[in-house]
């Protein structure tokens, strides 16, 4: 086979490989991750051990004995859920309202356990539900944040059934809450609640001892989450536990992952720590949403990501406990924590790392591997964005800057493949040369290729250069919430969900839904159509099998990139466009005939030569 079908072979493996591996791999349910089989526990700090749900803790014991464990309510698992609102009424509760969230947080217990996010909801309608974030203990889903002390031998310590009193009504930004609880054996506890105008609590922990004893403590901080929620399960996102811990760096586990951990703590308990680190945060994130509690980054602490059973629930938690603090008789102490609940909204995240210098709090944001290309990318979307109020129309500036940045390696292989195409008769001529001789073909095409300054695979560095702008791209509008219901013009509300059109229905006019499987919708087909202006701006190959291989192209990537976002779909229709303006004009300049009214005549007049045969 000669060099030039070697290189239009070449370009059509890139674009299937990238097409169908990226779909297979990345699109498509995710495989479930092997482990090993043997894995050693985490070795434990000497003279800790874990109560029962995972929280490390200096003993078996916490608190009293009769004391419940952090992160449970007695009897929530007999009792069955009821309904978010029968819940929250069972615990007297401080409103919580801020620009960014609204809830409250209950005086049973002093969580942190009910949090909704006024800004986000549900679908792209504004009258959808908002997006609820935390709930409280015996609602269907619990999923909160609690923070406290535990330690030996320091009489009653507070936990989830305790009841605190409250110095007013409400949380808002530049209006604390004080909670205060005396155990009665003379150790008095306050707890102070601020909150900032987006996403961040401050949790100040005052401990004061009027009791003739020293006593030892041990500050934590969790997030619990009752029940496995629904996951998108694709290898490109995380969703589950997460969390950075120090010196070891990012740790992320799905819910999956963390059940096949040892047993840790208690019975019933799985799970997994990390012991003397200093600086970094854990918590639980979904693909937009996310919970994390953060201790103080220069101070050592432990960090445990478990998962226990809770009647027939699976209960996933995030924790850290810090190191010993001794109150003296007639003194106090004091610790002070975060609690990042929200939206992860790329600039705010930032923001926080930066301003309350959490380590590598970026990371909660899953820029995946390549990070060197996705996070330029939002970047560049999100300077845009901001100049054109539009992510459809950032998506197209972006892409037309792309364009010129890669002008000269573009301009390179189109003007190699226009010399490939002047040279088409001499070509030809080789083959029936040298037909029955293959070694001869080839030294004559090389020949031709140096005398010619011709480059064969010249071809393929426009497939080349575009795949890692797909990979970034898809990457930004899959995993970034600010292109989350991100609209365009028209029908395209949503940048990062399908084109919700369908050829199935006629786009609308007809009265019916169209089914799910099939996702062809305005889009997709432009998309079609563009690259099959593109391959017609070609020769049509000599060869048979390889002309039908281009002639089905366009249609197998129509209905592949039927389901994939609409800004990548956009993303690629324009790219095409401009490729095909480009090498147009390249064609023109090198006296390169256009072949691409010739072509789709062709393929009208084989379809004329076909018909007149079957009738004769």
């Amino acid at each position: 086979m000669g060099n030039d079908k070697t290189n239009m072979f070449v370009a059509i493996a890139l674009s299937l490989v990238v097409l169908l591996g990226w779909h297979y791999f990345v699109t498509g349910p995710a495989s479930e991750r092997q482990r090993q089989a043997a894995q050693s526990q985490t070795a434990q700090q000497p003279g800790a051990s874990q109560t029962a749900d995972g929280i490390p803790a200096p003993s078996p014991r916490e608190g009293s004995p009769s004391a419940p464990v952090p992160g449970t309510v007695p009897g929530t698992a007999a009792q069955g859920p009821v309904t978010r609102e029968e819940a929250l009424a069972r615990s007297a509760r401080v409103r919580l309202d801020t620009p960014a969230l609204y809830g409250s947080v209950a005086l049973k217990g002093a969580r942190i356990d009910d949090v909704s996010l006024k800004n986000y909801h549900e679908t792209v309608s504004d009258e959808s539900p908002r997006i609820v974030l935390l709930s409280p203990t015996g609602s269907q889903n619990p999923y909160y944040a609690e923070f406290g002390w535990v330690g030996a031998n320091a009489g009653p310590l507070p936990n989830g059934d305790t009841v605190w009193k409250a110095d007013g009504d409400l949380l808002a930004p530049g209006k604390p809450l004080t909670l205060s609880w005396d155990n009665g054996q003379g150790l008095v506890f306050k707890r102070i609640i601020a909150v900032d105008d987006k996403f961040m609590f401050t949790v100040r922990d005052e401990v004061e001892n009027t009791s003739a004893n020293p006593v030892t403590l041990y500050p934590y901080s969790l997030v619990s989450r009752w029940g496995k929620p629904h996951t998108q399960g694709y290898y490109v996102l995380h969703e589950g536990l997460i969390g950075v811990l120090g010196n070891d760096g990012l740790q992320e586990y799905t819910y999956d992952k963390v059940a096949k951990e040892p047993a840790y703590g208690g019975p019933g308990t799985l799970g997994k720590a990390w012991t003397n680190v200093t600086g970094g945060w854990v918590g639980i994130t979904d693909k937009y949403w996310a919970a994390a509690t953060i201790p103080e980054q220069d101070k050592p602490f432990t960090g445990a990501f478990t998962e226990r059973t809770d009647g027939a629930t699976k209960v996933y938690q995030t924790s850290v406990r810090g190191d010993s603090v001794t109150v003296a008789p007639n003194a106090s102490s004091t610790t002070t924590q975060r609690l990042f609940a929200g939206a992860k909204e790329v600039n705010q995240i930032n923001a926080y790392e930066r301003e309350l210098g959490i380590k590598q709090f970026d990371l909660m944001i899953d820029w995946g591997w390549f990070w060197f290309l996705t996070k330029p990318m939002f970047r560049a979307l999100d300077f845009f964005f901001h100049l054109a109020g539009n992510f459809g129309v950032s998506i197209l500036l972006v892409t037309l800057i792309l364009k010129i940045f890669f002008l000269p390696i573009a301009n390179r292989s189109y003007v190699s493949m226009a010399k490939m195409k002047a040279v088409q008769p001499e070509m030809t001529s080789i083959r029936e040369r040298y037909k029955d001789d293959r070694t001869k073909q080839q030294q004559a095409m090389m020949e031709l290729y140096k005398k010619e300054k011709i480059n064969p695979i010249a071809g393929c560095w426009p497939v080349l250069i575009q795949i890692p702008v797909f990979f970034a791209l898809y990457k930004v509008l899959f995993i970034t919430i600010e292109m989350r219901h991100a609209p365009f013009f028209g029908w395209i509300q949503d940048l990062a969900a399908p084109d919700p059109t369908s050829i199935v229905n006629l786009f609308g006019l007809l009265p019916f839904a169209a089914p799910d499987f099939i996702h062809l919708g305005v889009w997709p087909i432009i998309m079609g159509i563009t690259m099959f202006v593109q391959m017609k701006m070609n020769p049509a190959p000599p060869d048979p099998v390889q002309a039908q291989v281009f002639a089905f192209m366009p249609i197998v990537f129509t209905f592949m990139l039927g389901s994939f976002p609409a800004g990548l779909v956009i993303y690629w229709a324009w790219n095409n466009l401009l490729s095909v303006i480009q090498q147009y004009i390249i064609m023109r300049r090198n006296g390169v005939k256009v072949e691409l009214w010739d072509n789709i005549r062709g393929m009208f007049k084989r379809g004329d030569k076909k018909a007149a045969a079957t009738k004769g």
